[in-house]
């Protein structure tokens, strides 16, 4: 249980350090990375979920980072309910130091940019086209996909008798992020994470960040509930195919 849970975190910690440090490096003023476009939050978010996830295997956990994953895994039996909900509370807590991180990393950066909302978007998701319903359904239909693909990951007409060998799920997983990205993020900015959107977004609340403006709680239950919502999808879809 200790392992589990410092994995979780540590894992979060770096995931979302990284991930959302990319979004700064691009968006906050006298970046060196300024402007430097979605391809490059895509491949950052990509490498990030790589990071994060090797950091927490090698912890000994299973790396999760996700509670949506976390929920499908307690529907598989894997977590009893106690456990599952003390990992999605490690997760978040996780994305509220990856924050905090970045935060301090780009510190000048903050009075040099006026933006309020690119401030907010270093830390958590926005719709281009704020429609809650809309934005929700995205969020719900690209995480089943997503969450889909990591379950035809562990079939053994796709990792073979033996399983993949070390590190390449890992690699995979990244690859299927960078993918959505690519293909997903339009409309919402792809959360797919309730701890990836949650735990910045108290970062971005509660740090003295110069000139920010508000949280925007308002749309705060949409990359929560929905990626629940989508990995509960993909479990009973994953069944009903035999997947799992």
């Amino acid at each position: 249980m200790p392992n589990l849970l410092l994995g979780e975190f540590l894992g979060s910690a770096i995931f979302f350090a990284f991930g959302c440090g990319v979004v700064a490096n691009v968006s906050l003023k006298e970046s060196k990375g300024n402007g430097g476009g979605p391809i490059v939050v895509y491949t950052g978010w990509a490498l990030a979920v790589m990071m994060g996830v090797t950091v927490s295997l090698a912890l000994g956990n299973t790396g999760d980072l996700n509670p949506a994953v976390t929920f499908y895994k307690l529907l598989m039996g894997a977590y009893t309910v106690p456990v599952a909900i003390s990992v999605m509370i490690a997760q978040t807590i996780g994305g509220v130091l990856g924050g905090a991180l970045v935060w301090l990393a780009y510190l000048p950066h903050w009075e040099a940019t006026e933006d309020k909302g690119a401030k907010l978007g270093v830390f958590c998701t926005s719709p281009a086209i704020r429609s809650y319903g809309a934005n929700a359904l995205c969020e719900f239909v690209v995480s089943t996909m997503l969450f889909l693909v990591f379950f035809s990951m562990g079939s053994k007409f796709v990792s073979g008798a033996n399983g993949f060998p070390p590190g390449f799920g890992t690699y995979m997983v990244g690859m299927a992020v960078w993918a959505v990205g690519c293909c997903f993020c339009g409309p919402t900015g792809y959360a797919l994470n309730p701890a990836r959107d949650l735990g910045p977004r108290i970062a971005h609340a509660i740090l003295p960040i110069a000139g920010k403006g508000g949280s925007d709680w308002a749309y705060a239950w949409v990359p929560v509930v929905a990626p629940m919502a989508g990995g509960g999808a993909a479990f009973v879809i994953a069944k009903a195919l035999g997947l799992i």
